[in-house]
C-alpha cells in the first residue's frame, strides 16, 4: 500500500486525476447487503417524522376522509339511477346530484390541504434529516475524507436526501390514502352486488404478479442509478477542482473520454429503468381493462338473465372497476419514489452508520487559559496499514518538549513527519502509542472544541470560502467585532490590501480566494488565526510559497504575533526559522537532530546538509552536501 503524505490537506495531481474512479466511488461497502431490510429502512425514515406527529395525525384524518368522498360518488349515482331516475322521481335526483356536487367541492377542498399539510410536514422532515447528515460529515475526523470521496458526501446530502422528499412529503401518507380507498371501494362494491365485486378482484393475483416482478428488478435498477449518480457527481467535482492540472497537462480529451464513459454507464442505469416502467404501466393497464370488460360481460350476462342486477348498480360497478385500480396505478407510483427513496436512505443511513468521531473525555479538564507547555512523549503514529497489515509508521517514538513561549520549529525532507506533528497536536488524527499534553493535560483528556480553541493555524495551502473577506477572517462568529478584526489585520499589516480592495472588508473573494493573490490569501489566514489570541501558535510553511516583499511583512508580523506565545513553526525555508529556541530534525519519521541553528550547523550532520543544499548558489561549494558528480547526499534523497 502506497504511504500517505503527511499533508493536512493534499493537492490533486495528475496521477489522482488518472486514476480509475471506480477505485474511489464504487465501494458501496455495505450497501449490498441491506436489500431485505425495507421495514427497518422505512421505520428508520419514518422516525424523522415522530417530531410532527400532531401535524402527520391530522393529514391522516385529511385523507381518511378524503379517501372516503372518492367511492361514495358510484354508490350516489346508483341510488340517483334506480331510487330516481327509473321511477321519475325529480325531487330525490336534485337532492342527489346535490350531495354530488358537495362530495366534489369538499374532497377538492380536502386534497388542497391534505397536499398543503403533507408538503409542510415532508420539507420539515428533510430540513432536519439534511442538517443530521451535515451535522454528522462535520463532526468526522480528517481520516474520514482521507478515504471518502467528496463527490460522494455532496450526492449524500443533496440528491440523496432529495429522493427522500416525496416520501417524507406524501408518500406515505398518500399511499395510505390510497389504501383507504381501496378499502371503501372494495366494501361499496360487495354492498351492491358481490357477484360483480368477486369478478372484478379474479385480476389482482395477474396484477400482484406484476408489480411483485416489477419491484425486484426496478429496487436492483435504483440502486445502480444512484451509484451511478454517485460517479458522476464525484468525477465532475474533482475534475472541475483539479481543472489546472488537466489543462496543464493538456488532458482534456483523455478526460473527456473517461467523462463520457462514466456518463454512458448512467445513461444505460437510467434506461434500464425507463425499460422495466415501459413494461409494467402497459401491463397493468391492460389487467385493468380486463377486469372492465369482465363486470361488462358478467353484468350483461346476468342483466339479459332477468336477475335483480339494476341498470344503476352495473354502472356504479363500471366506475368502481376504474376507480379500484386507479389507487392502485398511484401506488405503483408510490412504490417508484418509495424505490428511489429506499435506494437514496440506504446510502445516506450507511454515511450515518458510519462513524468514525474521536472520543470526547466523560469528565473533560478545563482549560480557560493555555500557557503553551507542549509535550510529545513516545509518540507513534500511522495513517494506515502496509500490505502486511502492519502500521505503516510516518513518527516512529517522538519525544520533545516546548516550553512556554518558546519557538520550535521543525524541518526536514518531504515525507518525514513534519505536518504529522501539527494534525496530531490539534487532534486531527488519534495516535496509537504515546502521549501528547499541553500545559501537562493530556489532549485525549481536553474536549476538541476547547483544544482547538487555544491554537491557533496558519496553512500553506490556504482555503477561503466564497463571500467577503470579512466572513472569511471572522466565519461569521458574533463574538469577533469590526474592531477586533481590523486589530488583528494590522498586527500582520494585511489592512494595507484590504483597505485597497474596492469593498474594502466586505469585498467578495470568490470561490476558495481566487480573486486574491496566494500572498493576500496566507495574510488573511494570519488575521483568522489571531482573532482569538491562541496561546499557541502553528505554523504549516507559513511563508513557503510567498514573494520576498510579503516574505518580510509576515516575518514583521511573526516577530508580534508569536511574543509571548509557544510557536510550532514547520518550515522548508531555513531562513525563516534560524532565530527558533530549538530546531527538530525529523528524517524517516524519527528525531534525528536537535538544537539552535548554530549548534546544528557546528554538528554538520542533516541538517547542515539540508542547510548546504538550499544555500548552494549562494555559498559556493557544498560543504559535506553533494559529491562532485552533483548526486544528493543518500540520506537527503531517501
Amino acid at each position: 500500500m502506497a504511504k500517505r503524505s503527511d499533508k493536512l490537506f493534499p493537492i490533486c495531481t495528475l496521477d489522482d486525476l488518472a486514476a480509475d474512479p471506480d477505485e474511489h466511488i464504487d465501494d458501496e461497502e455495505g450497501e449490498q447487503g441491506m436489500h431485505s431490510f425495507d421495514g427497518q429502512l422505512l421505520r428508520r425514515i419514518a422516525q424523522y417524522l415522530t417530531p410532527y406527529t400532531g401535524w402527520v395525525v391530522g393529514a391522516l384524518a385529511i385523507t381518511l376522509v378524503g379517501s372516503f368522498l372518492g367511492p361514495l360518488r358510484p354508490w350516489l349515482v346508483q341510488r340517483g339511477i334506480d331510487n330516481y331516475i327509473v321511477v321519475g322521481d325529480l325531487e330525490g335526483l336534485q337532492y342527489i346530484i346535490l350531495l354530488l356536487f358537495l362530495s366534489l367541492i369538499g374532497e377538492g377542498l380536502l386534497s388542497f390541504a391534505e397536499n398543503y399539510l403533507t408538503q409542510y410536514i415532508g420539507q420539515q422532515a428533510i430540513y432536519d434529516l439534511r442538517t443530521t447528515v451535515f451535522r454528522h460529515v462535520q463532526e468526522q475526523p480528517l481520516s474520514f475524507f482521507d478515504r471518502t470521496p467528496i463527490g460522494r458526501l455532496i450526492t449524500r446530502t443533496t440528491s440523496d436526501v432529495e429522493a427522500l422528499s416525496d416520501v417524507l412529503s406524501s408518500g406515505l401518507i398518500v399511499a395510505l390514502g390510497d389504501l383507504f380507498k381501496l378499502v371503501f371501494i372494495a366494501y361499496f362494491m360487495f354492498t351492491l352486488n358481490w357477484g360483480l365485486a368477486v369478478v372484478t378482484l379474479l385480476v389482482m393475483p395477474l396484477m400482484m404478479w406484476v408489480t411483485f416482478w416489477f419491484r425486484n428488478n426496478v429496487r436492483e435498477q435504483y440502486r445502480e442509478t444512484r451509484k451511478q449518480v454517485s460517479r458522476l457527481n464525484s468525477f465532475i467535482q474533482e475534475h472541475v477542482t483539479g481543472m489546472h492540472i488537466v489543462q496543464l497537462f493538456n488532458r482534456k480529451e483523455e478526460e473527456m473520454d473517461r467523462f463520457e464513459g462514466i456518463n454512458d454507464d448512467h445513461r444505460a442505469a437510467h434506461l434500464q429503468t425507463i425499460f422495466y416502467y415501459a413494461i409494467f404501466w402497459p401491463s397493468i393497464e391492460i389487467i385493468s381493462n380486463v377486469a372492465l370488460g369482465a363486470v361488462l360481460w358478467f353484468g350483461g350476462l346476468q342483466a339479459m338473465a332477468g336477475s335483480a342486477l339494476t341498470l344503476g348498480v352495473l354502472v356504479a360497478f363500471i366506475q368502481y372497476a376504474r376507480q379500484f385500480f386507479e389507487p392502485i396505478r398511484d401506488l405503483s407510483n408510490q412504490y417508484d419514489t418509495l424505490q428511489r427513496a429506499m435506494a437514496g436512505a440506504e446510502r445516506i443511513f450507511g454515511v450515518l452508520d458510519e462513524d468514525h468521531r474521536l472520543a470526547e473525555p466523560d469528565d473533560p479538564v478545563e482549560l480557560d487559559e493555555v500557557k503553551g507547555k507542549i509535550e510529545f512523549r513516545n509518540v507513534w503514529f500511522a495513517y494506515e496499514d502496509d500490505n502486511d497489515g502492519n502500521p505503516d509508521w510516518v513518527l516512529k517514538d517522538v519525544s520533545f518538549t516546548v516550553e512556554p513561549g518558546e519557538t520550535m520549529a521543525v524541518v526536514g525532507a518531504t515525507g518525514a513527519g513534519k505536518s504529522t506533528i501539527m494534525n496530531l497536536l490539534l487532534r486531527f488524527y488519534e495516535i496509537q502509542r504515546g502521549d501528547i499534553l499541553v500545559d501537562g493535560v493530556n489532549i485525549r483528556d481536553l474536549r476538541l472544541r476547547d483544544l482547538r480553541r487555544h491554537i491557533g493555524l496558519v496553512l500553506q495551502d490556504v482555503f477561503l470560502f466564497s463571500g467577503s473577506v470579512e466572513r472569511n477572517l471572522t466565519l461569521n462568529d458574533p463574538s469577533v467585532d469590526a474592531d477586533t478584526m481590523e486589530r488583528a489585520a494590522g498586527v500582520v499589516q494585511a489592512d494595507r490590501f484590504i483597505e485597497r480592495l474596492p469593498n474594502g472588508y466586505q469585498q467578495d473573494v470568490k470561490e476558495r480566494g481566487s480573486s486574491l493573490s496566494h500572498g493576500q490569501r496566507q495574510l488573511l489566514a494570519f488575521v483568522r488565526a489571531l482573532l482569538y489570541d491562541p496561546g499557541v501558535m502553528v505554523l504549516d510553511e507559513a511563508t513557503s510559497s510567498v514573494d520576498t516583499e510579503t516574505e518580510t511583512l509576515i516575518q514583521q508580523a511573526l516577530e508580534r504575533v508569536t511574543e509571548g506565545r509557544t510557536t510550532l513553526a514547520i518550515a522548508h525555508r531555513l531562513s525563516t526559522i534560524q532565530d527558533a529556541d530549538e530546531i527538530l530534525v525529523l528524517h524517516k519519521g524519527e528525531v534525528r537532530e536537535r538544537g539552535t541553528h548554530q549548534e546544528l550547523l557546528g554538528l554538520d550532520g542533516l541538517y547542515r546538509k539540508l542547510y548546504d543544499l538550499q544555500y548552494a548558489d549562494q555559498s559556493g561549494p557544498l560543504s559535506g552536501a553533494a559529491s562532485g558528480d552533483g548526486e544528493l547526499p543518500e540520506e537527503v534523497r531517501a
